[in-house]
Formats: C-alpha cells, sequence, structure tokens
C-alpha cells in the first residue's frame, strides 16, 4: 500500500503519517524502485493501534510505551484486541444512540435520559431551589453521557443525601456576585474539599483533573464560584496524589 492507501484504510492523514514517521513512532517501512514507500498489513495494523489509543486519550510517549509491550505479540493478538475495542465502542455509540432516540421521540426532561445510575443518585437528592446544585446536576447528566461507571454514583450517594452539602451549596450561592479577593473564598473551597470522601475519589478513575473540558465547566461560573471550584479540585487532586505517595 502507498500512504495515502494505508491513510485511506486506517481513517487518518498522510500528514499524520509523516509525523509519526517523524518522531519515530511508526518505523518508516521499505521502499520499492519508484521510491515510494511501501506499507504492509502489519504497518496498518500498528497505524490502527496509534489511532485508537490517542483516541482513548493517551499521549504519543504513552502510545510508544504500549507498541514497545505489543512488539513480542503475534499479530492475530494484536488484531482480536483492536476487534475488541471495537466492539466496545460500538456498544457506546448504540447506548448514545438509545438515549437520542429517546431524546428525540418527545418532550421529555434531561433526567429522564440519563442511565439507571445516575437516575438512582438524582432521586436520593433533596429538593432544592439551589443554582449550584442545579448545575451540579446538569454536570453529572453531561458526565453520564461519557459512560461513567455506576460505582461513582454509589460513592456519590452519601453526598447527595447529606443535609451539610446543601449548606455549602447555599454558600457557593452567595459568591454569584462577590469579587476574587472575597474572604469566604478560601474557607468554602476547603470545606467542600473536605465534605468529598476517599471513596469518592477512589472511584474516580485518575483521580480529579482540570481537562480542557474541566475548565469549559469553570468558565460557567461566577468569578468568585469558579475560584472555589478551581481550589476544591486542586486540594483533591493533592490529596489523590498525597495518598499515592503514603
Amino acid at each position: 500500500m502507498r500512504i495515502g492507501e494505508i491513510a485511506a484504510l486506517v481513517g487518518v492523514t498522510s500528514r499524520a503519517i509523516r509525523h509519526y514517521h517523524h518522531i519515530g513512532l511508526l518505523p518508516e517501512p521499505g521502499r520499492r524502485a519508484n521510491g515510494y514507500r511501501a506499507y504492509s498489513v502489519r504497518d496498518a495494523v500498528v497505524l490502527a493501534r496509534i489511532r485508537r489509543l490517542t483516541e482513548l486519550g493517551l499521549g504519543l510517549d504513552e502510545v510508544r510505551d504500549v507498541l514497545a509491550d505489543d512488539a513480542g505479540r503475534e499479530l492475530v493478538e494484536v488484531l482480536v484486541e483492536l476487534d475488541a475495542d471495537l466492539a466496545r465502542q460500538e456498544n457506546e455509540i448504540r447506548e448514545r444512540r438509545r438515549r437520542l432516540a429517546r431524546l428525540l421521540d418527545g418532550p421529555v426532561s434531561a433526567e429522564e435520559v440519563v442511565s439507571p445510575a445516575l437516575a438512582e443518585l438524582l432521586g436520593t437528592a433533596p429538593a432544592t431551589d439551589s443554582p449550584m446544585a442545579a448545575k451540579d446536576r446538569e454536570h453529572l447528566v453531561l458526565l453520564d453521557t461519557t459512560g461513567v461507571g455506576s460505582e461513582v454514583y454509589a460513592a456519590l450517594r452519601p453526598l447527595a443525601e447529606d443535609p451539610a452539602v446543601h449548606a455549602l451549596y447555599e454558600r457557593l450561592d452567595a459568591l454569584a456576585a462577590a469579587p476574587l479577593d472575597d474572604p469566604r473564598i478560601v474557607p468554602l473551597a476547603a470545606d467542600m474539599a473536605a465534605a468529598v470522601p476517599d471513596e469518592v475519589l477512589a472511584a474516580i478513575p485518575g483521580g480529579p483533573v482540570l481537562t480542557g473540558v474541566g475548565q469549559a465547566l469553570l468558565d460557567d461560573y461566577a468569578a468568585a464560584q469558579a475560584e472555589v471550584v478551581r481550589r476544591v479540585m486542586a486540594a483533591l487532586a493533592a490529596r489523590v496524589a498525597g495518598r499515592g505517595t503514603g
């Protein structure tokens, strides 16, 4: 196969393939007499593996480590793993389409199309008119679309039922128009971080990390409220890191 053919087969660009060659992630194949690269099925499998791993969120250095582990494996083993990964994605897409179909079927509320585990969690929380509590519910519904495990919701249940948590929401509500130097920010962040049990942190894959999505969520808050949430995330991440080195 030539570079355009393998790119079309795997679903990447020729430019990406050349970049992988440049950084040594994908070995350069042999060349024909006319100077064109000649790619094999093995090259296509490796390239597909790179694509899948990067789509799962791995950095290129991490992908390099995984590929090094794959080097001694039979081609059929790698193909079987790729097939299983594609089957998992098919199931996830099928589930998301099922939820979308329910949305398109008629006027429903967001909470009627969440997973059973999240629906159960939301059902345990007492009714409240707190804007921050409502925002948390919206964020949970968004998180649910990623297929987060039910163990996360089970760990969150004690928080949802804790009256003290609703007092924290009220304190956060009160910062809607506050400046960034408001003295209530630091103690509230400390109290909110302390209210999160270790079981919740253990249930979150990779721990709390402020990704690009997390930053977008912060942008949805007023300035002082966003600062509280940012401090809470930093405190929880530090807690996870400390536990890992302890």
